[in-house]
């Protein structure tokens, strides 16, 4: 089968599906539903071309016995309100009884990264979230994404959302809840940060994303004991996992998580390719519209960001702890050694942060990085 065809070129980088506004002014639709696009006629051909492609790719999935699923993503929320993320996509099933099969029932998979790529989106279905006895209907954007905010009633701890598109099996996914009084999360990076990527390198992102076995995958050291110890001291603390890889890896990425002990974290992705309103989609945009929506999700939080020194972790907590002092706890970032420095591309300076209302730790590992949160008194010596 010629898997590279069904490879996924980019999705949609969707802004949140917000209920209130979709019932105020729903979005523009053309005959075939989908979303309208503004800009020049290129851009809005470039769309229309990718559309057609998605579909020649559908056709070409149902023919090789791909089937619809829904995939559902953890999330979290207030007790009055929760964020459920999930996609849509033609998938292929392993064959009954085989070894795949009992791997993926296990959640035992060992895949080449780029078969995370083959799934297809099928676009705009209309999904149905069950939550308790609340039931909703979302629908799906351009790249089969679901990211919608549901409003319930709910006990602080951990729930579950089912998510359904017609002609799919269920799925459910866990939901945190956090309580009114918490005043302490996290948000952390994950390639170089804890996750051994060194993904800025044209090639080296290739190679580690579409050739690379998961299991070859390599955890940061120390920063699986050091989040683990942080959700110890912190219970009730969110764990939010923002990066700018594809939602293509979201399942392969949870079970690194899983499979080295890092604490149960909803996973916040973009997708690669055009989306609504420019060519390509911005990492550090994706990053920063997600850390101000944290903000007025929970006025009363404040975060320990976690990052590294390779990209542009250091300029985005900067501008986002300027706008918001009373809101991050302490920025920790990770300094990437010679090696990984030189294959990222480089790397930054420990930066002059004396004028900084918020603490800035540096270390290459969780380790010392610990240490120097232990002096903040954010964890125990």
């Amino acid at each position: 089968m010629p898997a590279a065809a069904l490879w996924q070129s980019g999705g949609m980088d969707s802004a949140p599906q917000n209920p209130d506004q979709d019932t105020a002014r729903p979005p523009r639709r053309n005959t075939k539903g989908r979303t309208a696009l503004s800009g020049s006629q290129f851009f809005r051909l470039a769309h229309r071309l990718s559309d057609a492609v998605n579909d020649v790719r559908i056709q070409l999935a149902k023919r090789w016995k791909f089937v619809p699923q829904t995939i559902a993503y953890q999330g979290y929320g207030s007790t009055t309100r929760v964020r459920v993320l999930g996609r849509v996509l033609l998938t292929q099933k392993p064959p009954p009884g085989s070894k795949a099969e009992h791997a993926a029932r296990n959640g035992n998979q060992n895949i080449r990264g780029w078969r995370a790529f083959t799934g297809v989106p099928l676009q705009f279905s209309d999904v149905e979230i069950t939550i308790g006895d609340v039931v909703t209907h979302v629908t799906a954007d351009r790249g089969g994404l679901i990211d919608t905010e549901v409003d319930v009633q709910l006990s602080p701890g951990w729930h579950t959302a089912v998510l359904r598109a017609e002609g799919t099996e269920p799925a459910e996914a866990l939901i945190q809840v956090i309580a009114p009084g918490v005043q302490f999360g996290i948000v952390s990076d994950i390639d170089d940060t804890v996750m051994v990527t060194a993904l800025p390198r044209p090639f080296l992102a290739l190679w580690n994303t579409f050739v690379l076995s998961e299991r070859a995958r390599m955890a940061t050291p120390g920063m699986a004991v050091l989040l683990d110890r942080l959700t110890i001291e912190h219970p009730e603390a969110p764990v939010i996992y923002l990066s700018t890889g594809p939602w293509n890896a979201a399942p392969t990425l949870a079970r690194f998580l899983t499979r080295n002990m890092y604490p149960k974290g909803a996973l916040l992705l973009t997708d690669w390719g055009l989306t609504q309103d420019r060519w390509f989609r911005s990492g550090q945009d994706h990053k920063h519209r997600n850390l101000e929506r944290l903000a007025q999700e929970f006025p009363d939080m404040r975060w320990l960001l976690i990052g590294d020194n390779g990209q542009h972790d250091e300029a985005i907590y900067s501008a986002f702890a300027a706008e918001n002092p009373d809101k991050v706890a302490a920025i920790a970032i990770r300094q990437l050694s010679v090696s990984e420095s030189v294959f990222a591309g480089g790397h930054s300076e420990d930066g002059d942060h004396t004028t900084s209302r918020v603490p800035w730790i540096y270390s290459p590992d969780g380790a010392g990085i610990a240490k120097q949160l232990a002096m903040l008194d954010l964890l125990r010596g």
